[in-house]
């Protein structure tokens, strides 16, 4: 097949103009075109009199060799690239042959589920093992606690449980990390399938959705079941069994674990998938003497406006069109004091919710439904941490927990500044920029779940963190009009912009001084979402069918 990029079409064009537009750029009667696929559609909206769509498409044409010769270097025109995966690794038949070679894995977020799923299309059964309850109660219960009919559960709520954080997100499925391989089409067609919309396929920028991950998130599940893999929920690692090696190699082996209901289970090979905000584990890690290292990652606030603000901010005279739906933003500034201020994980046409994982704090986060049909939009308006911030809560030199200790104290800040109940601390735009705290909230109406309480965030933030926000909000604002609407909501804190702890991890996906043991995903320091977790999940379970294999498990396919 031939894949054309760049096709440009208005935005008003019809259906059959992008079907022209494939015959005019290849210069071929309509005889000779025998199927046309759709690849990608994004928006150039460079200039708001003027936005376009911009296709990508990949044709099957009669005497492709020959035309690909007559157009010679035209732009555009190319061989489609081959995207299918192709497994390396094959269990044998018998496999497992003793329960200490079969895979476990901890933690059913994106990257452990993919994984496990990769583990058993490979035909090594895996254990997947989940501290938080399925999706279903889990959300039941996390949507109770934000409407305040439940208490807090610190083992499944919008950090634990299946599908791990980003079930409570906007599901964005777009990444920046270099994929040659084609792991992430690999992570959307295993989406596809286990029910999220075909759109994903296609769309520029993707997502899912909250309600709709619960659905997929299942699938995954069923699916990694029929293959005679297993999931079980509501059993927490509460520690990893290592033994000295012999003279050679790494110093540490794997050879078990033990969950918090007093189970042990024996094992050799684990993908450790634990997520960002898996403290508890960190902690374990550290006393049985895995090798852990601090991590940069940045703190700051939920910032809310309008969605139609930023519609017509992005959109201009377009704002509105069913071809364009909820605008996005994607916005970073370097300040004068040296730290770097960003937008992250921006929900257009969402809200914000209760993302804490520890009684007696609050976080927040953002999340949509597919439809991207709230009021609001909201992102997390972040700075960088730097060395300074966390001197005061290193333990000694080096301490690689010493940013989860500075998360968990503004975090405690945020619970008292929000009354103790876990309503969130929150101010208006206009007051924060001129240094006083609100005593009231304006015409724009705070979406966070389970409420907030107007204050002073100059009291929560680092000053450094705070100076670096008030320079970046102007200058936000002169490339989106309206950005420093003084009712614009400031709610804090989002603290769990990723993982403040890397688990170092050689060439092989292993840790550096542990055998059997594969750290992987957005809790050991190597992903950033929910389509990079995906991905190194299917590389996470390459390494360690690799080592199945070298123990006689499985055969290269």
């Amino acid at each position: 097949m031939l894949r054309l990029s760049e096709l440009k079409l208005p935005l008003d064009h019809e259906e059959q103009d992008l079907h022209r537009a494939v015959l005019k750029r290849l210069r071929i009667p309509e005889t000779q075109l025998l199927e046309q696929r759709l690849v990608k559609r994004s928006v150039d909206a460079r200039r708001q009199d003027r936005i376009q769509l911009i296709y990508s498409v990949d044709v099957l044409v009669e005497g492709e060799e020959a035309l690909l010769r007559r157009l010679g270097s035209t732009q555009g025109v190319r061989p489609a690239p081959d995207t299918r995966y192709r497994f390396s690794v094959r269990a044998h038949a018998a496999f497992p042959e003793c329960q200490e070679q079969r895979p476990v894995v901890v933690g059913a977020g994106p990257c452990g589920y993919f994984a496990a799923l990769l583990l058993a299309q490979m035909g090594f059964r895996p254990l997947l093992l989940e501290r938080g309850q399925p999706v279903k109660q889990r959300t039941l219960r996390t949507f109770a606690f934000w409407r305040g009919k439940k208490p807090f559960d610190p083992e499944s709520n919008a950090q634990f449980g299946e599908g791990g954080a980003g079930t409570f997100s906007d599901g964005k499925l777009y990444s920046q990390v270099s994929d040659p391989e084609s792991y992430g089409r690999k992570v959307l067609e295993e989406l596809v399938a286990s029910g999220a919309n075909p759109d994903i396929l296609t769309s520029y920028r993707p997502h899912i959705g909250t309600f709709k991950l619960a659905t997929v998130v299942r699938g995954l599940r069923a699916r990694i079941e029929a293959l005679g893999g297993e999931v079980w929920f509501e059993s927490r690692v509460e520690r990893l069994h290592l033994e000295p090696r012999p003279a050679g190699g790494k110093p540490l082996q794997l050879v078990g674990l033990d969950l918090a209901d007093g189970r042990t289970i024996s094992c050799r090979h684990l993908v450790l998938a634990p997520g960002h905000s898996a403290r508890d584990c960190f902690s374990m890690l550290e006393q049985i003497g895995v090798k852990l290292e601090p991590k940069p990652f940045s703190v700051g606030v939920r910032i809310e406006h309008p969605q139609p603000l930023i519609d017509a901010a992005r959109w201009g005279p377009a704002a509105g069109h069913p071809r364009l739906g909820s605008a996005e933003y994607k916005l970073v500034h370097h300040a004068g004091n040296g730290r770097c201020v960003y937008s992250f994980c921006m929900c257009p046409g969402g809200f914000v919710v209760g993302a804490t994982s520890e009684e007696g704090r609050v976080v927040t986060n953002g999340m949509s439904q597919h439809s991207r049909n709230e009021r609001n939009a909201n992102s997390g308006l972040v700075a960088a941490v730097e060395s300074e911030d966390l001197i005061p809560y290193r333990r000694y030199p080096g301490d690689p927990l010493a940013g989860v200790a500075l998360q968990r104290d503004l975090e405690a800040r945020a619970y008292r500044l929000g009354g103790g109940d876990y309503a969130a601390p929150a101010q208006r735009l206009e007051d924060f920029l001129a240094r006083r705290s609100s005593t009231r909230l304006g015409h724009i109406a705070a979406s966070y779940q389970p409420g907030v309480r107007p204050a002073d965030l100059e009291q929560l933030l680092p000053l450094p963190i705070v100076t670096a926000l008030r320079e970046a909000l102007p200058v936000f604002a002169r490339r989106l009009p309206g950005y420093d609407h003084p009712d614009a909501v400031l709610t804090g804190v989002e603290s769990r912009t990723s993982s403040p702890v890397r688990i170092p991890r050689d060439e092989a996906f292993e840790s550096l001084n542990v055998s059997g043991l594969v750290p992987a995903g957005e809790g050991a320091g190597y992903a950033g979402g929910i389509l990079s977790a995906g991905i190194d999940g299917i590389r996470a379970a390459e390494a360690l069918a690799h080592q199945l294999v070298d123990a006689g498990s499985g055969s290269a396919a």
